[in-house]
């Protein structure tokens, strides 16, 4: 066993990609010592986007004073490396910076991520990357619209931002959910940032309208994209009013590392996520990390605090589907991230020691 590639998501709430990939490499090298063990942190755009990406490609974090949903002021990241800028939204519009009772779509904000952007812009960046996920909005992104404005044109149009000119915008996201309807920003996605479904209703009904109204300004609609809906809208605003291109954030990920250089010599990769279902295969980052060892045939295991659908993630070409957790522990004791590492550490352990 020459070589073996780890990179597992971040377990929500409890660790870190490179906490979960560390726990599972010491796991691996208690049994076999002389392993290489290469450890990849990862994302698909949500919680550990930034991290993820200045590990794989270094770069300078720079710190800006931005406003939180509710409009408070905060400090939060982003990424320069070359002429590109990284943006996890997250960091400044996430659903994380809420406290549960704060918790109210409709009136969080994304003027933070506005914000982001607009700094990187500022500062000369000509490909700006915003990783999508974790929101605590549903605004349709006219918060971080108004923040360019505010900017780059505080007292004229979005048509006099000569700044927009020069840049190229990318989304991250593994959602293909439309802006509107049932299967758009609000109905799937609100009602886990606080919304009743009365206010469900009214968000969606609000979507509708500014897609109508921008759809009169542009001459088009990209409301229908897949994206669209990410974010409570925030990628409906990059695909209408900055022509973002749309990719999956994991195949991104991995594109810019260059994954596929590592998994050459791979004997194994070991990936993972809090929890694992079917909702696995619609572009997360383990069946990301799995479409592309298929072309290189490198068995994939995936480990998860949680399974279920356990046959058809086998099905789907998962090598192996294992819980990391035993079945008696309680979800408290589960979440312990010093519980979590040590139950990562000892299904490693057990899995290449039967190898």
């Amino acid at each position: 066993m020459s070589k073996i590639i780890v990179a597992i998501d971040s377990f929500k709430g409890c660790l870190t990609s490179a906490e979960a990939n560390r726990a599972a490499a010491e796991g691996i090298l208690s049994h076999k010592p002389d392993a290489e063990v290469t450890q990849i942190p990862v994302s698909d755009g949500g919680e550990g986007w930034l991290e993820a990406f200045h590990s794989a490609t270094g770069g300078m974090l720079v710190d800006v004073n931005v406003r939180d949903p509710l409009m408070r002021p905060i400090l939060a990241q982003y990424l320069i490396h070359d002429d590109t800028a990284v943006i996890e939204m997250a960091k400044a519009s996430g659903l994380t910076l809420l406290c549960p009772k704060e918790r109210n779509p409709m009136v969080a904000t994304s003027y933070g991520t506005g914000q982001l952007v607009a700094d990187a812009m500022r500062k000369g960046c000509k490909h700006i990357i915003v990783g999508l996920g974790g929101s605590a909005t549903s605004d349709c992104g006219i918060g971080m619209l108004q923040a360019i404005i505010d900017c780059f044109a505080p007292h004229g149009t979005w048509g006099d931002i000569q700044a927009l000119e020069d840049a190229r915008f990318t989304i991250a996201t593994d959602v293909r959910n439309p802006l509107c309807g049932e299967k758009g920003a609000a109905h799937v996605f609100a009602p886990q940032k606080g919304a009743t479904p009365e206010m469900v209703i009214e968000l969606d009904e609000r979507a509708r309208q500014f897609a109508e109204k921008s759809a009169l300004i542009f001459g088009y609609d990209r409301q229908e994209m897949p994206g669209a809906g990410a974010a409570g809208g925030l990628g409906y605003a990059f695909l209408q009013y900055l022509n973002a291109d749309c990719r999956s954030g994991i195949d991104l990920l991995l594109d810019t590392i260059c994954f596929e250089e590592h998994m050459k010599d791979a004997s194994i990769i070991i990936t993972g996520e809090g929890s694992a279902d079917h909702q696995t295969l619609m572009g997360k980052v383990p069946f990301g990390i799995l479409q592309k060892a298929k072309h290189f045939q490198v068995p994939v295991i995936l480990i998860a605090g949680r399974i279920s659908d356990k046959q058809q993630l086998l099905d789907a070409g998962f090598s192996q589907v294992e819980c990391i957790n035993p079945p008696d522990i309680s979800i408290d004791e589960a979440m312990k991230p010093e519980t979590a590492k040590r139950n990562i550490a000892l299904l490693t352990d057990r899995i290449v020691t039967a190898l």
